[in-house]
């Protein structure tokens, strides 16, 4: 039988959604955010012969550059203010919770609530600002040599600089405010919108290779059907959950005890999100981008046959469409599975709180017992997840090793992060709805009960 919750979502409707004022101007001030960013994506850095850049990043496409260029929005192949985009601010999260379970202070800070969490974001903005200042940094020095006639080498360094760190600065802040003031999370949605923004180029050159090559129009067509199958397999598998049923005691109360209350945790397949497949492509693209850009200097590395033959060997075999990075993707995307996972949820800490609130799982003693119950359920739940992210991400990677005329962006990350922040904002705006509901009914008895 469903709650009262649920009824009241099935009954959010246009008129409910036309009433909820605060809700529409929350939805408007998340769109203003986002297209101040996709402006911002066409402003290039001071300096940059563009003309050059568009050889380098031509060369190097296969790269770094190219998965930063598909989470930027393009960015990267304009070298606009955003090309870092939150990339920064995402590795400074993470690594500021790999270091929470780590240090006793942190940790503390954790548990001291709302002034705990802003000491800890304030250290991860901070932590953003030197990981900024370091990719940017790097990038300028890299890009010196295509500046524009005239400008002093280190004038270019430093307005690179500023110029980039100061957009991932601004983006951190932009995300921040669209999760204050908008709707959904609002560094999500900024990569989201990214992705969103490259996908018609990616159809138009879908179609125009199909064009050029004489690709059977079915095969094309088949390649749509694939993708929305897809897009139905990533739905089903991110709703997907196990509910532990958790027992309440009994409460002594002045008319007598009451019932015992009966509630669930619920544990997800994919606890770990989408971090796992980034974190994997980046490393695996790692490799290709120190080929590119020590083969740029290759009149200077000449004579050295053997760094000319470890580079001939990682452009062979960590180029994407090879069963080493095929392979090497795969180990890569199930250890940050159950690595994040793990960070994400702590048996021991969520058996304890359990326990301090009385409750239990039926047939599991509380304390150990039920950490160890837990460390079982999540084992068995993430080596699911872990083989689901796994054939989502490799599955465009063996397409393009069959198939290249099909494009980068069907499958994969991009396509994860595309439908999980879409159910994620789907969600919040159901739920704006349904608090929008329940405060027209409180409203409502209240002046009734005044006419009485």
């Amino acid at each position: 039988m469903a709650n009262a919750a649920e009824q009241m979502a099935r009954n959010v409707n246009l008129g409910t959604f036309a009433k909820a004022k605060d809700l529409q101007n929350r939805i408007l001030f998340t769109l203003g955010m986002l297209l101040l960013y996709r402006l911002g994506t066409f402003v290039p850095i001071p300096g940059l012969d563009p003309v050059a850049y568009a050889s380098i990043f031509e060369s190097q496409s296969g790269g770094l550059l190219g998965n930063m260029n598909m989470f930027a929005g393009g960015a990267v192949e304009r070298m606009g203010i955003f090309a870092l985009n939150v990339m920064p601010y995402i590795t400074a999260s993470i690594i500021i919770q790999m270091m929470t379970q780590a240090s006793p202070t942190l940790e503390k800070l954790k548990k001291e609530g709302e002034a705990g969490r802003k000491q800890i974001n304030q250290y991860t903005r901070y932590l953003t600002l030197a990981f900024a200042l370091v990719q940017s940094f790097a990038i300028s020095s890299g890009l010196s040599h295509v500046r524009i006639d005239g400008i002093a080498g280190p004038f270019f360094i430093l307005t690179g600089v500023v110029t980039l760190t100061g957009g991932t600065m601004l983006l951190m802040w932009m995300g921040e405010q669209i999760t204050a003031r908008g709707i959904g999370n609002g560094v999500s949605l900024i990569i989201f919108a990214g992705i969103v923004a490259e996908l018609p180029k990616a159809i138009v050159n879908l179609i125009s290779q199909a064009r050029a090559t004489s690709v059977n129009v079915v095969f094309v067509i088949a390649i749509a059907a694939m993708v929305i199958a897809l897009v139905v397999f990533i739905v089903f598998m991110e709703r997907s959950q196990r509910r532990l049923l958790i027992q309440y005691p009994k409460r002594q109360q002045a008319h007598g005890a009451a019932q015992g209350q009966k509630s669930f945790l619920p544990l997800k397949i994919n606890t770990a999100g989408v971090i796992p497949p980034i974190f994997a492509s980046a490393l695996l693209m790692l490799p290709l981008t120190v080929v590119g850009f020590m083969g740029g200097n290759a009149a200077g590395a000449a004579a050295d046959t053997d760094v000319n033959g470890v580079l001939s060997w990682l452009a062979a075999n960590f180029s994407a469409g090879t069963w080493t990075h095929i392979i090497s993707y795969c180990v890569l995307v199930i250890f940050f599975t159950f690595f994040y996972t793990s960070i994400m949820f702590n048996p021991e800490e969520t058996a304890d709180n359990l326990r301090k609130y009385g409750g239990f799982i039926p047939g599991i003693r509380p304390g150990s017992n039920t950490a160890a119950y837990f460390d079982y359920v999540l084992t068995r739940l993430t080596v699911i997840g872990a083989l689901y992210l796994t054939f989502v991400c490799v599955l465009p990677e063996l397409l393009r090793r069959y198939f290249p005329e099909i494009p980068f962006y069907i499958g994969g990350t991009s396509l994860l992060i595309v439908v999980s922040v879409t159910m994620d904002t789907v969600t919040q705006i159901q739920s704006h709805l349904i608090a929008h509901q329940y405060e027209g009914m409180i409203k409502k008895s209240k002046l009734g009960g005044r006419k009485k």
